[in-house]
This record gives structure tokens, sequence and C-alpha cells, in this order.
């Protein structure tokens, strides 16, 4: 299942529901709607709320996609829609550093980095800087070294507390896609430092998120992925998840060792090799206004986001 929130065209309510890829154009089937028809009162009706709910809802949501020639008057357009980032509100969102093996030796040929961590380290990535699929983010006065990096984000679907490596997908209700832009010129300042450049990745619109979460079951293997991300049609990386240093395993059980892991929670597990910084022609590579910038998981989802001045 293709979780989402949106707002339908001229609306600002914010809605959940399911995307419904279609050949000739996808659908979307607003749970809303659909609880209106069945007379189904109190459903969740934000995203957080409704991975809270526990497997009971998602089950019940996903019978509905199952059936969805059962509810085909309450589809409308996809283009009809504005995507919001599916989670808007995660208590936590948590995104993990240096853990491909590629990106870890761009970063210590361009001085971001001095020596491989030897556990699972984080910064926190602000729901202020979140924007959904499709959207056109501002690239501020005065930046000129603006990076791309896709990287794979886990949703969390129920409540890690000293969560063990061996069950750590039984956590898991999905995946998404996070382009976790980033503002080199301002990142090298932050590291000369020795800041942890919150600034550089948090700045607004520096986080389009989406356009979904897959549902863990509609995924083969979270461990042989392909990341790949292109600019204005051109593939710039592709590279597989398996190049990980450390698993969601590893990853879930370390930071639910003290601290609660609730659903709705997101874990994003770091950028692959092949961001512009680590190129010989990375003043060429640098995002410019215009650029049209397509992050995926090969075959399965497609964010995409237009730089704009």
């Amino acid at each position: 299942m293709r979780l989402i929130t949106f707002t339908r065209s001229g609306a600002s309510q914010h809605e959940i529901g399911a995307r419904i890829p279609n050949s000739s154009g996808d659908q979307v089937l607003p749970f809303a709607d659909v609880t209106k028809k069945l007379g189904i009162s109190n459903f969740p009706a934000d995203m957080r709320s409704f991975l809270r709910a526990g497997n009971g809802v998602m089950e019940q949501a996903k019978s509905w996609v199952a059936s969805v020639e059962d509810h085909s008057a309450l589809l409308i357009s996809a283009k009809s829609i504005s995507f919001l980032p599916p989670i808007t509100d995660a208590e936590k969102f948590l995104c993990v550093g240096k853990n491909y093996r590629t990106h870890l030796e761009e970063l210590k040929r361009t001085n971001l980095i001095k020596e491989i961590p030897q556990e699972p380290t984080s910064f926190i990535k602000l729901n202020s800087c979140l924007v959904g699929h499709e959207a056109k983010v501002v690239r501020p006065k005065g930046i000129t070294h603006l990076d791309y990096e896709p990287e794979l984000v886990f949703v969390m679907g129920k409540r890690a507390l000293g969560a063990k490596k061996a069950d750590a997908l039984s956590y898991v209700a999905g995946v998404t896609i996070l382009n976790d832009l980033t503002c080199r010129d301002l990142q090298l300042r932050e590291v000369a430092s020795g800041s942890r450049f919150w600034t550089a990745k948090n700045i607004p619109g520096f986080g389009p998120l989406g356009p979904e979460i897959v549902t863990i079951d509609e995924i083969p293997n979270v461990y042989d992925l392909w990341m790949t991300c292109s600019v204005n049609g051109q593939e710039r990386m592709r590279v597989n998840t398996a190049d990980q240093i450390w698993k969601i395993s590893d990853i879930l059980e370390h930071f639910s060792r003290f601290i609660p892991i609730e659903a709705g929670d997101m874990f994003s597990t770091g950028a692959p090799g092949g961001v512009a910084v680590g190129k010989e022609n990375a003043e060429e590579l640098y995002l410019k206004p215009g650029d049209v910038v397509e992050c995926a998981i090969d075959g399965i989802s497609v964010l995409r986001t237009t730089i704009i001045e």
C-alpha cells in the first residue's frame, strides 16, 4: 500500500489516503471518504495517528485498497492533489550520518569527516524544513553549493524500547524517500567550528520527503535496494543499500536502548556515494534554479523536486 498525506485542489485541510498506481494516470483513495461511506467514526485523520492506531487500522485500510473497485466512485486523480510530507509532525526524525562506505570516502576527500564512526550517529531533521513531492524549493540568496542526497527512510509502525536487531523490521510500517538537501558552503563552515551542521540541513524546504510511505510488505528486501538520483533526467548516482554500514537493525537497536521510538517516528539512513561535493567537477553539479531533482528507490517510488531562485 502507498500511504500519502495530501490536500485537495483549492483546500487546506490535510488528509490521508492511498495512492493507487495506474498506467492511465495515478489515482488517490481518500480514507475520509471511505469512512464516511461506510459509516465508520473516529478513524484517524492524520498519518501519525493512523500509524499509532495499530495493525487493525492498517489492515482495514489495506482491505479498502485491495477491493478498490468497490470504492471506485470515491477515487480522485493524483493530478488534483498537492502532496505533503507523508508525516508532517513526527516527534523524532533522526538522520543517520556517515552510513555508506562510498559516501565516507567522498567526505574524507573533502575534509567533511576525519574518521569513520564506531557506532551509528545522527542529527535531527526538523519538521519545519519538510516539503512534499513535486515541491518547489527556494535556493536561498547567497547559497551556491546546494547538494542532493537521496536517502532511504524507515517509518516506525509501533513503539520500540530496547528493540533487538532480529526483530527490527517488525517495528517498521514502511519506507519513504528523503532528499536531504545540503548547503555545502554552510556545512563546511559549521564543521570547521565543531558544529553538527544542523543549519546546513534544516533550512526551510531542505527536506523533500515522500511521495508516499510504501508499506514494508511491498519491499522485497530493504538491504538490497538501489537508491538513485537524477538531475534534469541525467542520472547522477546509483548505489545499493547493501553499501550501508549500519542497517536498520543496528540503528533501531542502538537508538531504542534508552529512548522510546514511537509509531510515526522516522530514521533516515544516510546519503549514498555520488553527491556533487565528492566529484572533481562539483561546481558544475551543484543544484541551480530550474533544476529538477528526482530521488528514487529504483523501480518502487520517485520523489521529485524543482529548485527555484
